[in-house]
């Protein structure tokens, strides 16, 4: 149980790609409580859509605060699903309240900087770039390809 913090701007919007999206899916709500348990849902469904295993998971939103709480059949489905809720433009901090069944080392996280690689990111920890495909899959579902990173972005970085 840990606060993660976050970059507010960066990330992927909660209801989609754009704010015309976010528009379109909204329509005709103007209450601020139920646009929150709106973007509530959408996250739990995405979490859900990734196959990341949480039972009972719960994410209550305020304001630009997340807790999300359940339990994970392990560390990295825990890690991987702090980081969709945390990736999330918006969010700036996650109260990490999930439980593990099957408990494992924790994985570091790094906070991506302009400029940076997966390679570059590797070498830093591993001492080798070629080990960059063991964060990009430390880092999946939610990095489709490598060069897919972004300033503020918050990456697991498994221990080896």
């Amino acid at each position: 149980m840990a606060l993660f913090s976050f970059t507010k701007h960066a990330g992927d919007t909660v209801f989609g790609i754009d704010e015309a999206e976010k528009k379109d899916y909204c329509e005709g709500i103007s209450d601020e409580f139920e646009l929150q348990k709106i973007a509530e849902k959408k996250l739990k469904d995405t979490i859900s859509n990734l196959q990341l295993q949480i039972e009972n998971l719960n994410i209550y939103i305020d304001e630009d605060i997340a807790l999300i709480s359940g339990t994970a059949d392990n560390q990295a489905e825990k890690e991987k699903a702090v980081l969709v809720v945390g990736n999330t433009k918006g969010i700036t901090i996650v109260d990490d309240q999930l439980t593990v069944k099957n408990n494992q080392p924790e994985a570091q996280f790094y906070s991506v900087n302009t400029g940076d690689t997966l390679g570059k990111i590797a070498k830093e920890f591993y001492g080798d770039a070629t080990k960059y495909t063991l964060i990009f899959e430390a880092n999946k579902p939610m990095l489709t390809l490598p060069d897919n990173i972004y300033p503020g972005q918050l990456l697991r970085i498994p221990v080896v």
